[in-house]
């Protein structure tokens, strides 16, 4: 386990388990946020993200998290560790509440979590599981096929995984 792609809706808790994931196999990890915009919310072109994502893969070890489905492929193709939060709806929006509440708006530096919630993202947020999960479902299914991948649907399992991922690295 040295290459960890981290996939999940926002709020499902991808920034916390890329934290623990990255001490837990000493590699660096980042957060797909803070590539994709800007101080100013300006988003990077297509294919200069997608070059930065070849870019990070190649390294011989990493974590990676954030959704963008049309450069999952270039993450799951180089990872031996998927793990996927499909989490409820109403459990990403509580975690983005709480989230909002710790850090307030914006983009925060450390984390790399970019927080600007409008109605767009709320209604993105409670349809994931019904328009996004079975794409992200299908993009792991053809091309993370010699990674270990494990799929999480509640925040108990994240905790129970991130236990059992512990205990199988200290062996």
């Amino acid at each position: 386990m040295k290459r960890i792609a981290l996939i999940g809706c926002g709020g499902s808790g991808k920034t916390y388990l890329s934290k623990q994931l990255a001490a837990l196999v000493n590699a660096p990890v980042t957060h797909l946020d803070a590539v994709y915009y800007d101080d100013h919310w300006n988003t990077l072109p297509p294919e200069k993200f997608a070059a930065a994502q070849e870019e990070l893969v190649a390294a011989p070890a990493w974590v990676i998290e954030g959704n963008y489905a049309g450069t999952l492929p270039i993450r799951l193709r180089r990872a031996d560790t998927v793990i996927f939060l499909d989490l409820p709806a109403w459990v990403c929006l509580w975690g983005i509440a709480q989230r909002r509440l710790r850090y307030g708006g914006g983009q925060n530096d450390t984390t790399g979590v970019y927080d600007r919630i409008n109605w767009s993202f709320i209604r993105y947020v409670w349809g994931y599981r019904k328009t996004m999960a079975p794409r992200v479902r299908d993009l792991i299914a053809e091309h993370a096929t010699g990674a270990a991948v494990h799929r999480v649907t509640s925040r108990r399992q994240a905790r129970a995984l991130l236990t059992q991922l512990r205990q199988t690295q200290a062996a």
